[in-house]
Formats: C-alpha cells, sequence, structure tokens
C-alpha cells in the first residue's frame, strides 16, 4: 500500500466506525473485550476509552511500563483535537513532510501522531471520546484498536482493514 491508500483507507475506517450511541456501559464492554483479547494475544497494551475527555475505562496489562500512559495521552489529544485518529494525522503529516510542533500550537510533548488513538463518533452528534492502545508498534496499535471496534459494532474487518506497510 502507499501512503495515499494508506489515508483513504483510515478516511474509510473513520466513516464506518461510528457508534448509534455510546455511554459508560458501551466504554466497560469495549474495554473489557479489548482487554481480553490483548490478554489471549499475549499484548502488553495500555487500554484507555474516553468520554468528552472523561476516563471510563483503562487497563495496563503486564509488559507495560511507565512510558505507555503518557504515549496515550498524547496520542488522544491528537484525536480530540483533529476528530481524526492519531495515526491518519500522523499519515497526512507524513504526506505533507510536515510535523506537529510548537507553530502549530501542538507541543510534542502534548501531542503524538502516531498509532492508537480512534475517535468515538455517535452518528449525528459528532466525535465523543476515544479509544487508545500503547506498547506495541504505531499501526499495529492502530490495527488492533479498528480490529475491535468492527467486532464491537458488528462490521466486517476485511472491508475495513489496512494492508501491508509499504517499504
Amino acid at each position: 500500500m502507499t501512503l495515499k491508500d494508506d489515508i483513504a483507507r483510515l478516511i474509510l475506517q473513520e466513516e464506518k466506525l461510528r457508534f448509534d450511541r455510546f455511554d459508560e456501559a458501551d466504554a466497560w464492554s469495549l474495554g473489557s473485550r479489548m482487554r481480553a483479547e490483548a490478554l489471549a494475544r499475549g499484548l502488553p497494551l495500555v487500554i484507555d476509552i474516553r468520554h468528552r475527555g472523561r476516563p471510563l475505562f483503562y487497563a495496563a496489562l503486564p509488559g507495560t511500563d511507565a512510558d505507555n500512559p503518557e504515549w496515550v495521552r498524547r496520542k488522544s489529544n491528537v484525536t480530540f483535537r483533529y476528530h481524526r485518529s492519531s495515526y491518519r494525522v500522523g499519515r497526512e503529516l507524513a504526506e505533507k513532510v510536515a510535523v506537529l510542533g510548537a507553530d502549530r500550537g501542538t507541543d510534542p510533548l502534548d501531542y503524538a501522531p502516531h498509532g492508537g488513538s480512534f475517535p468515538i463518533h455517535v452518528k449525528g452528534t459528532g466525535v465523543v471520546g476515544a479509544v487508545t492502545v500503547s506498547d506495541v508498534p504505531q499501526r499495529e496499535d492502530h490495527n488492533f484498536v479498528v480490529e475491535m471496534l468492527c467486532e464491537f459494532l458488528g462490521l466486517p474487518h476485511d472491508a475495513v482493514k489496512l494492508g501491508p506497510e509499504f517499504a
């Protein structure tokens, strides 16, 4: 896949992976599924689900460290600011050969355009939250979130998943 292919697929994911509603019970159910799947796969993830900035689910699995919550915070800041997945923002910046920085009001200590944070978009309302993971390589972080959202929303993952990373 090319960078343009990636961006087109990321946009498709954000269009398709939308909720009819999202509340505390949904966050708990989604987060619990994600935690169980990460444990089954042996993935050392931090999982964080926020609704309008309010933490609703958090888990730090074996193998994570003190840096992972910071990565989660920085990735979710990107999603909340741009209402896009953090991976999409990073891919779009790469396409423009640009970076987030102080000139954009996005200090790298607070914003990380790396894969792993995905917007919780409620139909008819807009982006109300973010589901974020951290600790495996960024494309894998992103893919794990998308796969779990597909399962939760009852959508076929094959219809939206990213292909192999381009060289």
